[in-house]
């Protein structure tokens, strides 16, 4: 397999690629490379913490005889733990072994879309996330609507007989599956009825509340019945618009930005016939037209994709934690806080004026431990919610413990110029190449810096 193709998969994939990698897997074919991929992919990383602190809170009456005081600090416990479940993820996403599933995870994070005050409702929702992020879409979307994360979060647990709530059903075919254009508005009345009772216990577990079920018959999307929510999520994936919907979102992400008629087309035929999501991500790379030149290096790098590739390559500890947080802030992207239900914009919305100088700035500000200046909050450290709050500059240096042995020993093989052809997903223009060959010679470790510093190291 070409190598230029070898780059372009595993930033696709995943976070990049390995120069061992690289090596090994040029000697395979295309078809071998993608089996190993999905292969390492069958293996599960689920995010685990300690979550013995709040158990109290499971049991009847307990919130009602605790002081002010002693729920504010189990709270701001639980904040605090949200951040040790942040700075973990971005950890595991920058591990050798993260590729496939790590990928997909984060790629579903922005199409189903949910936040929860609750560390445990986090928790259990992102490792939702990645037991089915390879997996067919209808278990996928059922699980989903069951999460606590999710029944709180667009208010499925007030969805009553007496009283239908609509906020999760809107959102399940405008944003989840189908998108605007492909309801109506009597569709969502009808569905919300479908998920009445819907709700969950003080053990976070899912429930049906059978007193606040609607059980009359209901016409959603012309088809008349006694309709639960499990017969309206079957009803939307008879929709082709809902495969089409989501082989948009995944083209887009995986393939480019810019969807292509022809492309999506044929991938919404071959995902509507199982939605199997693994042989549809199958099916994409193994395609010719994958790796066509106008695919290569067109992705903005998000955040979290620019921070876990660059830690892919040096591997870093940062000494304060907390300082992870404001790098992903101020940047735009913090894992665990997506902005609304609608998610992170992405692609150009990543940059702007003041992203561009800090992104292009990030590798040598975190390799070298130079001073940056953050905008942060007082409060911080107590209640992450005040990072949106009463904003004050200062500067301070990175603490950042970097791995630069492990560095050398991954590329003691490559060359100080043979660098750029791993570290960069694009062809760099005529000007640029010249500038860096013409730089002084140097280290690997100057050199890579350099490399990350470019304008072209923002793109995949």
């Amino acid at each position: 397999m070409e190598k230029s193709d070898l780059k372009h998969l595993y930033w696709r994939l995943g976070f990049g690629i390995s120069p061992a990698q690289l090596e090994e897997y040029k000697q395979l074919s295309r078809e071998k490379v993608v089996d190993l991929a999905f292969a390492k992919a069958q293996s599960l990383q689920s995010l685990s913490i300690d979550l013995s602190p709040f158990e109290i809170l499971r049991e009847k009456g307990v919130r009602q005889k605790m002081t002010t005081d002693a729920f504010r600090s189990l709270r701001q416990k639980g904040r605090q733990m949200t951040r040790d479940l942040n700075y973990m993820w971005l950890q595991q996403l920058s591990l050798p072994e993260a590729g496939l599933r790590e990928k997909m995870t984060l790629f579903w994070t922005n199409v189903f879309v949910c936040r929860d005050n609750m560390v445990w409702n986090t928790l259990w929702y992102n490792n939702m996330l990645r037991e089915h992020a390879l997996g067919n879409l209808r278990d996928f979307l059922k699980a989903m609507a069951r999460q606590p994360a999710m029944l709180n979060y667009l208010n499925t647990n007030k969805n009553v007989k007496s009283s239908p709530n609509e906020n999760f059903v809107r959102e399940l075919m405008e944003l989840f599956t189908l998108g605007i254009g492909n309801y109506t508005e009597k569709d969502v009345q009808e569905g919300a009825r479908a998920f009445t009772g819907w709700s969950s216990n003080r053990q976070a577990q899912f429930i049906i509340r059978d007193r606040q079920h609607d059980d009359g018959e209901k016409t959603f999307l012309g088809k008349t019945g006694n309709w639960n929510g499990d017969d309206i999520i079957d009803i939307i994936l008879e929709q082709k618009a809902c495969a089409r919907f989501i082989c948009k979102k995944i083209y887009r992400y995986f393939v480019n930005p810019q969807a292509d008629e022809v492309r999506l087309q044929e991938l919404t035929d071959f995902f509507y016939l199982h939605y199997d999501i693994e042989k549809l991500m199958r099916y994409i790379f193994n395609s010719d037209w994958f790796y066509d030149a106008q695919h290569k290096g067109v992705k903005i790098k998000s955040p979290i994709e620019l921070l876990a590739g660059i830690q892919k390559v040096v591997p870093t500890v940062f000494n304060k934690e907390k300082q992870l947080f404001y790098l992903q802030k101020m940047m735009g992207q913090v894992l665990f806080y997506p902005p609304n239900v609608a998610g992170w914009k992405g692609d150009r919305s990543w940059i702007d004026a003041n992203t561009l100088v800090l992104r292009m700035n990030l590798a040598s500000t975190m390799l070298n431990n130079m001073q940056i200046e953050f905008q942060e909050q007082a409060a911080f450290e107590d209640d992450f919610e005040d990072f949106y709050r009463a904003k004050k500059k200062r500067k301070t240096h990175l603490k950042v413990t970097v791995n630069w042995e492990l560095f050398e020993q991954n590329y003691r093989n490559q060359t100080v110029q043979e660098l750029k052809d791993i570290l960069i997903a694009t062809t760099l223009d005529v000007d640029t190449a010249r500038f860096i060959d013409e730089l002084p010679a140097t280290d690997k470790r100057n050199r890579c810096v350099q490399l990350m510093s470019l304008p072209e190291y923002q793109m995949c």
